[in-house]
C-alpha cells in the first residue's frame, strides 16, 4: 500500500467521514471548505485524482464526487481513524445490564446481541463460549421406571444433552446415583483430546460395574456426537438498523443482505477464522475471500479463555460504517464477555 503524503491523508480522511457521515459523494469543493488549512480546490482536485487512480477512491459518475472504495476504508480504518470510546455512562449503563442477568449464559448472549446492535446501530452476531474439544462436567441418572433411566450430561461449556436409557434389569435410585458418582470421579475434566483407556487405566482398583460401562460408553457416544456438532448458534439483532441505511433502500438490496445474513456456512467459516486471530478483527467488502460480502463490513472479536471455551461477537453494517465506534463497542462487549466467562469456568 503507497505511503500518502499528509495532504492526501487529511484529504482521504476528510472524504471517508463525509461520506460515512452523509452517503453522498464528496466533491472537492467539500473537502476544501472541510480543510483545515489554507488549500484550493485545484490543488484538492489534483490529490483526488491521485486516490482514485492508486484505487482509494471511486468515482459513481463523471460529474459525481467520489466514495471510499475497500482499499480506502481499510487505509482509513489502520492509519487514520481514530476510535470513538464509550462515555463512562455507556459503559456503566452496559455493566448494570450484564449484572442483572449474571452467569445465565443465554441470556447475557442475547443481551450482548441487543447491545452491540443499538451501539454501533448495525446488524449484531453472537456466538455462544464453545470449547474447542468437548469436556466433561457431570453426569446423572435418574430413576423413570425400573428398567429406564435419564442420563443427564453436562459439558464444561454449559451444553446439557439428556438422554433415555434402557436398563437390562431393574436399578433403584439409590444405584444409579452410586454410579454417576464413580463416573464423575473416573471422568473428572475428561476431554475427546484423551485417550479413555489411558483415563480408566487411573482406576484399576475399582472396576466398573456392567451398568458404569453401558453409561460410560453412551457419554463417549454422545460426546463425540457433540463434538461434530460444535457449530455454535449465531445470535442476530438488529437487521433493521441496517434495512434503514440508504445503500439498502431498494428491495433487491434488501433481499441480498437478508440472503447474507442466512448464509450460515458463510458465517461459520468467518467465525472459525476470528477465533484463531486475537484482538478486533475488520473485514471490508468481503476483501476479495467472501464475494457474499461485497459492500459490507464487519467488525468482530474473539471473546472467552484460550483453549477452554471461546466465542465471537461483532456487528455487520455496509461498507460505510461508523468504524471508529463499532470497534469500540466490540472491543468493550467482548471484554465483559470474557469476565463472564472467567467467572462461568472459575478461572
Amino acid at each position: 500500500m503507497e505511503e500518502l503524503t499528509p495532504r492526501r491523508k487529511r484529504i482521504l480522511s476528510i472524504l471517508v467521514r463525509e461520506y460515512i457521515a452523509t452517503a453522498v459523494p464528496v466533491g472537492s469543493s467539500t473537502i476544501a471548505r472541510m480543510y483545515q488549512g489554507k488549500v484550493s480546490s485545484a490543488t484538492v482536485r489534483s490529490d483526488l485524482v491521485y486516490l482514485d487512480e492508486y484505487g482509494y477512491l471511486i468515482q459513481p459518475h463523471t460529474s459525481a464526487g467520489r466514495i471510499p472504495s475497500d482499499k480506502g476504508y481499510r487505509y482509513f480504518v489502520e492509519q487514520l481513524m481514530e476510535e470513538n470510546a464509550l462515555t463512562p455512562q455507556e459503559q456503566r449503563m452496559i455493566r448494570h445490564q450484564f449484572h442483572q442477568v449474571q452467569l445465565r449464559q443465554e441470556q447475557w448472549i442475547k443481551l450482548a446481541a441487543a447491545v452491540l446492535a443499538r451501539m454501533s446501530q448495525s446488524v449484531s452476531l453472537v456466538t455462544e463460549p464453545r470449547a474447542r474439544l468437548a469436556q466433561f462436567r457431570h453426569a446423572e441418572l435418574i430413576s423413570i421406571s425400573e428398567t429406564k433411566c435419564l442420563l443427564v450430561l453436562v459439558l464444561q461449556d454449559g451444553t446439557i444433552r439428556q438422554e433415555i436409557m434402557a436398563l437390562s434389569q431393574p436399578v433403584p435410585q439409590d444405584e444409579l446415583s452410586q454410579a454417576a458418582n464413580h463416573l464423575n470421579e473416573i471422568l473428572h475434566n475428561f476431554s475427546l483430546g484423551q485417550m479413555l483407556p489411558d483415563v480408566l487405566a487411573k482406576h484399576k482398583p475399582v472396576p466398573l460395574s456392567q451398568l458404569e460401562r453401558n453409561v460410560l460408553d453412551r457419554i463417549f457416544a454422545i460426546m463425540k456426537d457433540m463434538e461434530k456438532k460444535r457449530s455454535s448458534e449465531i445470535y442476530q439483532d438488529g437487521l433493521v438498523n441496517v434495512l434503514s441505511q440508504p445503500e439498502f433502500a431498494q428491495s433487491d438490496q434488501i433481499c441480498r443482505i437478508v440472503e447474507t445474513l442466512q448464509r450460515r456456512s458463510l458465517f461459520e467459516s468467518i467465525v472459525e477464522e476470528i477465533l484463531c486471530a486475537s484482538g478486533v478483527q475488520v473485514i471490508i467488502g468481503g476483501e476479495g475471500r467472501w464475494g457474499e460480502m461485497e459492500d459490507l463490513s464487519l467488525v468482530l472479536s474473539r471473546y472467552g479463555i484460550n483453549d477452554e471455551a471461546s466465542g465471537v461477537l461483532g456487528v455487520l453494517g455496509p461498507t460505510r460504517m461508523r468504524y471508529g465506534r463499532s470497534i469500540s463497542a466490540v472491543r468493550y462487549v467482548a471484554q465483559l464477555l470474557t469476565g463472564l466467562v472467567e467467572e462461568l469456568y472459575g478461572s
